[in-house]
């Protein structure tokens, strides 16, 4: 008897014998993950600075910079 692999199946993806995902797959997994991530930091980024915590910011320096001016 001669085995065939089916035509229309795709091979199982291979597992490491603890049971994990092959390194490629983990590496697809993390990269998806880094996109989703840089996304999602980037709206909060680009999102205006409000005046009031600009001021903070503003004496904070000014008080590291000259001494304390409040």
């Amino acid at each position: 008897m001669i085995d065939t692999p089916d035509q229309g199946r795709k091979p199982a993806a291979a597992k490491t014998s603890a049971g994990e995902p092959p390194l490629e797959e983990a590496r697809l997994r993390q990269q998806a993950i880094g996109v989703k991530l840089r996304h999602m930091f980037d709206e909060v980024v680009n999102e205006p600075v409000l005046d009031e915590f600009l001021e903070i910011l503003r004496r904070a320096d000014e008080r590291k910079a000259g001494g304390d001016k409040a």
